[in-house]
């Protein structure tokens, strides 16, 4: 996979050795080789024309290898050089540099977090101490993004993927990086979590019982690891723009029409199944929307049959807003629709989470059913 000549580490073929999806080869097209070294050395002439980005040597983490890998996705640092260097003489002869130096700069392209009295957020509404990583996300998302819509970066639909993108998959790395926690509690976490991406990012690192603990090895790791944080990132961005944002418009068309569904308006009738959640509770605070929705109602497509779901307080929350009622839950097909008195019943979860009903008008009826009981 990857080759030692004179100190530099070369990968040919990042975008064929992950088998990304189209988008990710697209993106990646015009940098996929990459090269990484830890000392000065002297360019060649056919070198000079070549950016160079530095990052510090040693223990990486995730910010600074998915900083370094989207930097090398724009226009202006395609196909660069990552040099990773504490020296101060040496970094301040390259073209940008991140998460080592002391300076955020954006103008000079310096991008670094540790320093004191650095207190930068991504804005939007957000504010995580932002890390290596989202500060080359906060200068350099929108092109990025607009690169895989393939329009103008002012396009609005460049800004709702650039903080879709930073809400579910950016400010996390920030965080982490920062030592932030999710909650505002001093209470143990119940169980240890280390399937997350900087967690696995860190595991990439030299294994203190590694018999080669050279630099050449080192710096094979941290391509590794800029290979599996760019992969994450692009997959995430994929996916907000091919099926995140057309979703947000299905839930916006049916948020819309839910008074034509009940005169509540508490019930809302999914026209086309899709990723529904988050664009329900951003959407209802955009739309200032009043009564809030208590179900939602969709076509199991794999069953033929329909599901009426209660929808929680929060995305991230188990308690529902309005839970279907306690004397329906547990049962199911003709025990259930003579507890409910609506024909067609198929079963409510035990936590009245959600329902079924072998039609549109038996899933209707158990939704308003449910709102006066």
């Amino acid at each position: 996979m990857f080759s030692v000549t004179k100190g530099l580490i070369r990968n040919l073929s990042l975008s064929h050795q992950l088998r990304l999806p189209h988008l990710v080869v697209a993106v990646m097209a015009p940098s996929s080789v990459v090269r990484v070294y830890s000392t000065a050395t002297s360019p060649s002439p056919s070198d000079l024309s070549v950016k160079k980005v530095g990052t510090h040597n040693g223990s990486f983490h995730c910010d600074e290898a998915l900083g370094c890998f989207m930097i090398r996705l724009v226009d202006k640092f395609s196909g660069a050089d990552i040099v990773r260097s504490r020296d101060p003489k040496i970094l301040a002869e390259l073209d940008a540099v991140l998460d080592v130096g002391g300076v955020y700069d954006p103008e000079h392209d310096r991008y670094d977090h540790h320093q004191k009295g650095f207190e930068e957020v991504f804005g939007h509404g957000f504010n995580t101490k932002l890390s290596s990583a989202g500060l080359v996300y906060k200068h350099f998302g929108k092109e990025i993004i607009a690169k895989e819509l393939n329009v103008d970066q002012d396009h609005p639909d460049v800004l709702r993927l650039f903080l879709a993108v930073y809400k579910s998959f950016m400010e996390a790395i920030d965080a982490v990086d920062n030592g932030i926690n999710r909650y505002d509690t001093d209470q143990p976490p119940r169980y240890v979590n280390n399937t997350h991406l900087s967690a696995r990012v860190g595991r990439l690192n030299l294994d203190w019982i590694d018999p080669d603990q050279s630099q050449e090895k080192e710096n094979e790791a941290f391509q590794r690891a800029m290979a599996l944080a760019g992969k994450e990132f692009l997959e995430s961005v994929q996916f907000h723009a091919r099926s995140w944002l057309p979703a947000r418009s299905i839930v916006m068309q049916c948020l819309e029409e839910r008074f034509k569904t009940d005169p509540s308006g508490e019930i809302m009738i999914l026209n086309k199944f899709c990723p529904w959640k988050l664009h329900l509770f951003e959407l209802e605070q955009e739309m200032k929307i009043e009564p809030l929705i208590k179900y939602v109602i969709y076509q199991d497509e794999r069953g033929k049959q329909w599901r009426v779901q209660a929808v929680a307080v929060a995305p991230d929350r188990f308690e529902n807003r309005k839970p279907l009622p306690e004397k329906w839950r547990g049962l199911r097909d003709e025990e259930l629709s003579k507890a409910a008195e609506i024909p067609g019943c198929v079963f409510v979860h035990m936590s009245g989470f959600i329902g079924g009903n072998q039609s549109y008008d038996g899933a209707l009826c158990m939704a308003r059913t449910a709102l006066t009981l």
